[in-house]
């Protein structure tokens, strides 16, 4: 993501890119996502917009929203890779970014959401996937309010 796809006005966020690694040309961003159910337009939680509020004060007018060390896209690589030096080989080594994905659908499946807003957060074209986790396009607030009662960190 970067700053033009968050919309600070109406709290939410625009999914339609990948960051691909292409030999010989490096990191490209390309305007696609794995199926039409991808991309999407997310209301955002108030947790997250608190955070974009301090980040974009830092931002100093670097596009990416989570720059790597020299302010451009992050490798997906590097960034499995970080994540796997974050939470070491103990305790945490079952940590994985598609565990994040399944703790969101759970959490919104305990909300009470539809499979079908599940399925339209997460981005997948059909309910059938969520048996691995638990849609349109057409997501509602009630994933962002849900996500914000679980997660929330309200400090003002």
């Amino acid at each position: 993501m970067d700053w033009d796809t968050i919309d600070m006005d109406h709290a939410s966020v625009e999914i339609d890119y990948k960051i691909l690694r292409v030999k010989g040309a490096g990191l490209l961003r390309v305007r696609r996502t794995n199926s039409d159910a991808g991309h999407r337009t997310l209301p955002l939680p108030l947790f997250a917009m608190r955070m974009l509020e301090r980040r974009i004060v830092d931002a100093d007018g670097v596009r990416p929203l989570f720059p790597d060390a020299h302010g451009g896209w992050r490798d997906p690589s590097n960034l499995s890779r970080e994540l796997r030096e974050a939470r070491g080989s103990g305790e945490f080594a079952w940590v994985t970014s598609h565990v994040f994905r399944k703790t969101c659908a759970g959490v919104l499946h305990d909300s009470g959401l539809s499979p079908r807003e599940i399925a339209d957060q997460l981005g997948h074209a059909n309910l059938r996937t969520l048996e691995h986790y638990i849609g349109r396009r057409a997501v509602g607030e009630a994933a962002a309010t849900a996500l914000e009662v679980s997660f929330g960190v309200c400090s003002t």
